[in-house]
């Protein structure tokens, strides 16, 4: 019944922000109500360990985007900021450019957030801090220097895609402002009104946070319906906003969950989900696409008050949003594709949103070459069947660059401490040869027991492993 594989799929990406892997119900909240969400993992495979490359944004979506670690880059730690310059190489083959190739129109609808090239009014290219800690005191006024009429370089029409609508960065970023293609909608002239710790700077006069994700979705719904009615294939990246800071979701959401403001925009993000797939659903087009819905790193623990409502975001997983620890980034991942992935089922195989692009190489037909996606692991045979082989490893990385590598059995952190937000992110041991982290993913998975010094053998030879593939190119 799975044999045959259809040449050309339509591929839809979501893609929340934050999002944990206990916020949906198919994963066990109850404070939380995703309909669309758990509607999709009936209709095809839900996995339970999916994980981001990172545990924050920038560099997971780097990962996705190329099939290729970030910190093989230039950002060895952080994320980028609004102004951020592009991180992915010029030249550079993505999953974009690589469908584009096979005659795919390609749409990308959210936050971007990895680098655009401003201009300032001479013509020069605006130069900023590429990490959130190298601000300058003075960036407010470099800022203010960018010319917001002129076009934007580096971004998604420069790597593979053929329209943009979305954002530079996070909602709590600067330049307050939708972009689309090359140009912002309007000109950031007016300084904003900050909420719930966004950062300083200029808006455009009309700027309201809690339409953003209903404006990412509206796009992507005229995409693909302009897509289906010319019948060409297309691939929609749409990374949603929801429920990263500054949560704000519209009238029509707020209030609708039992976990605050936050809960609201998880069920914001299922929204979004639920409206795409209507859309494919009026357009009959449901059975030659294949759906993704994942998060781009784990939840913070609570909102920015505090509060967690009694709901935990991460589920029964150790850490949070930033950490090496599996709540940093072990992510919610359902996919679904009538007739290829079977209804209704569970995988626990070790997969990683950075297998995308050998993913969807693997469908087209296309042979990667050495230097493209060389991290990347295709996941079309687990589609087919989830008792297919896997990866035998991933590496992860947290905010202040620890690593982690994780085999099916057991996970090695280079390290001490959580590497993120959780305290003590980095501490010395007082325990001779103690030095790393050690646990095992059958018997401990949320990483109580180090058996670093127990387990000698095995913490050398993932440590091994770990610079071995360090070092590769």
């Amino acid at each position: 019944m799975f044999d045959k594989i259809p040449n050309r799929p339509n591929i839809v990406f979501v893609m929340a922000d934050d999002m944990g892997y206990g916020d949906a119900g198919c994963y066990g909240s109850e404070k939380i109500r995703t309909p669309n969400i758990d509607s999709l993992a009936s209709k095809g495979m839900r996995f339970i360990d999916a994980h981001s490359s990172s545990a924050v944004c920038t560099p997971s979506r780097y990962s996705i985007m190329t099939g290729r670690y970030s910190w093989r880059t230039r950002l060895k730690c952080n994320v980028q900021c609004g102004h951020g310059l592009p991180l992915i190489e010029d030249g550079r083959k993505t999953v974009a450019s690589l469908l584009r190739d096979f005659g795919y129109a390609t749409g990308a609808f959210g936050k971007w957030h990895l680098g655009f090239r401003y201009q300032l009014s001479d013509g020069s290219f605006f130069s900023e801090p590429q990490s959130l800690n190298d601000y300058p005191d003075n960036a407010d006024q470099h800022f203010h220097e960018i010319d917001y009429s002129k076009p934007l370089y580096g971004g998604p029409l420069d790597h593979g895609f053929d329209h943009f609508f979305g954002i530079s960065g996070s909602l709590d970023m600067p330049p307050y402002c939708f972009i689309r293609n090359r140009n912002t909608v309007g000109i950031p002239s007016v300084e904003k009104e900050i909420i719930t710790q966004q950062r300083a700077g200029l808006a455009v006069s009309d700027w309201d946070d809690t339409e953003v994700d209903v404006r990412f979705t509206e796009e992507t719904c005229r995409f693909i319906e302009s897509c289906a009615k010319e019948n060409i294939p297309f691939f929609a990246y749409v990374p949603l906003s929801s429920p990263h800071r500054p949560c704000v979701p519209p009238d029509f959401i707020r209030g609708q969950s039992d976990a605050g403001l936050r809960g609201d925009s998880v069920m914001l993000a299922d929204w979004c989900l639920g409206q795409i797939t209507s859309k494919l659903e009026e357009l009959d087009i449901t059975d030659e696409t294949l759906i993704i819905f994942t998060s781009d790193n784990g939840a913070n623990a609570c909102d920015f008050f505090g509060r967690t409502y009694g709901h935990k975001s991460n589920g029964d997983l150790r850490g949070y949003k930033a950490d090496i620890f599996e709540g940093g980034h072990r992510v919610p991942f359902i996919a679904s594709w009538p007739g290829v992935i079977p209804i209704d089922t569970v995988s626990d195989s070790l997969v990683g949103l950075i297998d995308f692009m050998s993913t969807v190489a693997q469908i087209v037909g296309y042979e990667l070459k050495s230097d493209e996606a060389p991290d990347s692991f295709s996941l079309l045979d687990i589609f087919r069947n989830p008792r297919a082989t896997s990866r035998d490893t991933i590496i992860n990385h947290s905010i202040h660059g620890m690593f982690a590598i994780r085999s099916k059995d057991w996970k090695l952190i280079d390290g001490l401490g959580s590497g993120g937000f959780s305290s003590p992110s980095f501490y010395e041991s007082e325990r001779e040869g103690l030095t790393g982290q050690l646990y095992s993913m059958k018997d401990d998975y949320w990483e109580q027991v180090n058996s670093f010094l127990r387990e000698k053998e095995i913490a050398a030879k993932m440590m091994s492993e770990l610079e071995n593939i360090k070092n590769k190119d």
